[in-house]
Order: C-alpha cells, then structure tokens, then sequence
C-alpha cells in the first residue's frame, strides 16, 4: 500500500477524504478505475471550457464597466491623476473576483484563501486608519476641487499658493517661500479660505478724518487717488452685469484662467448678451449619454478622455457686480468721521492696490489740508468751592 504524506496542519475532514477516496481506488479494479479516470478527465475538461467561457465573457463585462467609469469620469471632468487612479483599482479588482471565480470553477477551494485576504485587509485598514483617511481626504479634494494648483488658500493655520496635489497631501508654498506639506484629512474636513477662487476682489479702507472736515472734498480727493492707481476697476472695466461666457481653449489656458471643466475660475474670451430662455449649448459628446459608453471600445474611451484632458469648452452666467469704486460715510466715531473706501480689483492685484492706496491717502490727504485726528479726551476741571 502507497503511504501518501498528508501536511500535519491539513483540517481533519481533508484527512479523511482523501483517506476515503486512497481506500475506494485501492478496491477497484483496472477497467473500474480506467473508466473513473476517463469520467474525471471528461468532468474537467467540461469544467476547464466553463471556465475560460466565464473568463472571457468576465473579461467582456470588465471591459464594458470600465468604458462606462470612464465615461462617467469624463463627464464630471475628474482630475486626471484621480480619474487614472480610479480606473486602474477598479480593473484589478474585478480581474481579482473573476480569476477567484474561474479557479472556483476549476474545482479549488477559495475559502480559505478568501478568509486569509479578508483578515490580512482589516489589519492593514486598521494599522493604516489615518493614511487611509488622508487618502479619502485626497480623493474627495480632487473630487470636489475646492481648490487646485496655483490658488492661494489659507488652511490648517497656514497661508501660500498651492503647488501640488497629491493623493495624500497637499503642498502649498508660504509668502516666505516655505513649503508646506498638509495632510488632505484635515483639509478635506476643515475650513479653507481660497482667495484666488473669484476673478475680481473687493479692496476696502477705513480712513478717519476730523470732525468738520468738508466731506465732499474728502471725497472727491479720495476717489482721484482711486483713479490714479491703473489697477483699480472703474464702471467701464470689463463688462458690467449679467453676460454669458464662453471658453474653448487648448491646455494650457491662460487666457481663460481656467483649469478644465472648472466652471466657476471662466474668464471670458467673448462676452455677448444672452436672452434669458436661450438654452445652453450641449457638447456632443454629452448628447449621447452614458449608456452609450457601454458599447465604445477601449480605444473610442481613451480618445475621450485625451479629448477632455485637452479641450476645455464651458458656458455660464455671471451675477451682476458694479465696479464703480465707493466713498462712504461708514460711522461717527467718538473721535473722528470714518469714511468707508471701497473699490474691486483682479484677484492677483489685491495687495499691490491695497499698500499702494494706503500710501497715497496717507500723504495726500494732510498735503491738502485733511488731517488725521487722534483718540481725543475732554477734561474738565472745576475748583472745589472754599469752606
């Protein structure tokens, strides 16, 4: 009798099993045992097409949800590092439940092995929970795209331009020129300020003058050192009031100011008035919807998506903002009348207009006579009568 050497570790009904079918083969006689190795080989080949008819035709539905993601990515204009991360788990992923399923086919046992994967899993997820929550935090950023490279944000008491976004974390550069590396949890959980989110800002002072200074004359000197400054927007800047925008550009764009598909940073090439039920303009690879996706072959996806990366084409209507710079009696203070200075300039001259504008009120105003008054105090003494 054939001793076979079974692992020590083996569960007690493989033992047995295998002792079991070691007894029946020992019993049977040639043709028996001829005839049950034709059967078996029949059963496997049987099982062996099954399987490579299950891989292939798994192999095709793969191939069909992968162009209906891609599709759907495209359409919501993910970012290009997040939309080739997205793609590539989900291939793995469903190639890995389609080879356990042919090997199940095949007659082995995944149990075991599915068991292993799904233990081995939860520890990594636990020993990694807060990598894995700056991950989430990425990829709701470059979903969401609060912020992208080149804005100035302020964030987790930090303040700089942004210069990288990565799946874990961002890199912003300081007014100092430091680099500063914040994990995307907090930011994706957390407030942030994006200065640079906007075209055009809002500048505003609060000048104090003397009580009976002439406010007309204030006034008129204030809004002529307004005027002196060229980046001050006045209401002939740009085009006032509501208009719609169109941008078609090829990446990169700087004369759009945009990234694509980012609507709210569009900066118009052309400008022309829109009636108010005039329907928007549908690109056509949206027209034909998301289904039809599902029967395009890689190549007509990959097109797609390198036609989306870029092309950027996106319409939308602004709200309307007057230009006009503003002087305003803002408070009768205790000591002084402030008048409230307002005036919007591009975003990426704010701080240039504001300490040059500072500058100007602070030495043309005394120079014509309108000075500055200091937090002032009457006393008044009074004798005490004599006994």
């Amino acid at each position: 009798m054939i001793q076979i050497p079974l692992p020590s570790a083996a569960p007690a009904d493989t033992v047995s099993s295998v002792k079991n079918e070691l007894a029946t083969l020992k019993d049977m006689s040639f043709d028996d045992l001829i005839n049950k190795l034709v059967t078996d080989m029949v059963h496997f080949a049987i099982s062996l097409t099954v399987a490579i008819l299950v891989f292939y035709a798994g192999k095709f539905i793969i191939t069909r949800l992968y162009n209906f993601t891609a599709a759907i990515l495209i359409r919501r204009n993910v970012d290009e590092s997040l939309s080739t991360f997205i793609l590539s788990f989900l291939r793995i992923v469903l190639y890995f439940i389609l080879i356990v399923t042919v090997i199940g086919i095949l007659g082995i046992p995944t149990s075991s092995f599915l068991a292993l994967f799904a233990s081995a899993g939860v520890a990594v997820g636990m020993a990694l929970s807060g990598t894995l929550q700056n991950f989430a935090g990425g990829v709701l950023i470059l979903l969401l795209k609060p912020y992208k490279v080149g804005d100035y944000i302020e964030a987790s008491g930090y303040a700089g331009t942004v210069r990288e976004i990565q799946i874990f974390s961002t890199i912003i550069n300081t007014a100092d020129n430091k680099s500063i590396i914040i994990p995307n949890g907090g930011l994706s959980t957390g407030s942030i300020n994006n200065w640079s989110r906007q075209k055009h800002r809002r500048v505003e002072w609060t000048v104090g003058v003397a009580y009976g200074t002439d406010f007309q004359r204030a006034r008129d000197i204030i809004l002529d050192i307004l005027a002196s400054n060229p980046d001050v927007l006045d209401g002939n800047s740009e085009s006032e009031g509501s208009f719609a925008a169109t941008c078609r550009q090829e990446k990169p764009a700087p004369e759009c100011g945009i990234e694509t598909g980012d609507a709210t940073r569009v900066i118009p090439v052309t400008e022309t008035a829109v009636p108010e039920d005039t329907p928007a303009e549908v690109p056509e690879n949206k027209k034909r919807g998301i289904w039809y996706s599902l029967f395009h072959s890689d190549k007509s996806i990959k097109a797609q998506i390198a036609r989306a990366r870029n092309v950027s084409e996106t319409t939308i209507v602004s709200a309307p903002i007057t230009f006009t710079p503003a002087v305003l009696l803002g408070a009768l203070a205790d000591s002084s009348v402030n008048l409230t200075v307002r005036v919007w300039v591009r975003s990426d001259k704010y701080w240039s207009v504001f300490y040059d504008i500072n500058e100007k009120i602070y030495r043309i105003l005394p120079e014509n006579g309108i000075e500055f008054p200091f937090p002032q105090l009457d006393v008044h003494l009074q004798s005490a009568p004599k006994p």
